[in-house]
């Protein structure tokens, strides 16, 4: 599902789980979310996100996602409890009520009038996987002629792929895509650092690499942000001096390596 009315759906395609929790919540701004004093006078805080989707987010107290716990831990420094509003995408958007929203790109000008963000706390994107015989490279356009890397189907990657003379394999769904890749059908594959890390991390015997190769292409990699809906100044700035705090004693990175991700501060 194309869930952006701007060349940013095709970054955030990748990235479901937000993706789909930001597309509910543009339709959602006539909910009441809460100011900085509301949110202490309530005693709580609620974040968005979807019940199924790890490494972002789960239902599972064993395996929360990253998402729940940096919200967890965004709570516990504005000194409330987290409540977590489970978006399923059959559900009516209208209904949806919560004040957070993990992962949301850091561009103001796309959410303007639906959210103020936080500081940018992650660089995100895609990734090339490589499967375990690959050469190593570091940037796709090192790619040979005749090394099929698989892409999601339309997406921009394909495009970026595909004009540097690259050969690609079209996919809808990554889990198929890294599968092939592990299997060895494909040499390489365009998929979101997460999804690939995670995967890695479950499968250690894998053999499958994860290169940063489209760092040079700023379609394919974007910084991230908390969104606040419909929020104050006073939230926005309480929410950035946690994520400053919690870049800066490690707990960010140490949330992160639990699902094999990488922590890249923007």
């Amino acid at each position: 599902m194309n869930c952006s009315m701007t060349l940013s759906r095709m970054r955030t395609g990748y990235a479901i789980a937000c993706a789909c929790a930001a597309l509910l919540l543009a339709f959602a701004k006539d909910a009441g979310a809460r100011t900085l004093a509301e949110v202490k006078s309530l005693g709580a805080i609620s974040l968005c996100a979807n019940r199924d989707a790890l490494p972002y987010a789960s239902n599972n107290p064993d395996t929360p996602g990253f998402q729940i716990e940096i919200g967890r831990a965004i709570a516990e420094g504005l000194g409330v409890p987290l409540n977590i509003e489970w978006i399923l995408p059959r559900r009516r958007a209208n209904v949806v009520n919560c004040d957070m929203l993990l992962d949301n790109i850091n561009d103001p000008e796309v959410n303007e009038g639906r959210m103020r963000l936080s500081r940018p706390y992650q660089k995100s994107g895609l990734a090339l996987g490589l499967r375990q015989d690959a050469e190593e490279i570091s940037d796709f356009r090192q790619l040979k002629k005749g090394q099929k890397v698989g892409v999601m189907v339309s997406s921009y990657a394909a495009m970026v792929l595909n004009k540097a003379g690259k050969t690609t394999s079209p996919y809808a769904f990554q889990t198929d895509m890294v599968e092939d890749l592990q299997k060895g059908e494909l040499y390489g594959a365009a998929v979101s650092v997460a999804t690939l890390s995670y995967y890695m991390r479950q499968h250690p015997d894998s053999g499958l690499r994860l290169v940063n190769a489209f760092d040079g292409e700023p379609q394919l990699t974007w910084e991230v942000a908390v969104g606040l809906r419909k929020s104050d100044a006073a939230l926005v700035g309480a929410v950035n001096e946690i994520l400053e705090k919690l870049i800066a004693d490690g707990t960010l990175t140490r949330i992160y390596a639990r699902y094999g991700v990488a922590h890249r501060v923007p």
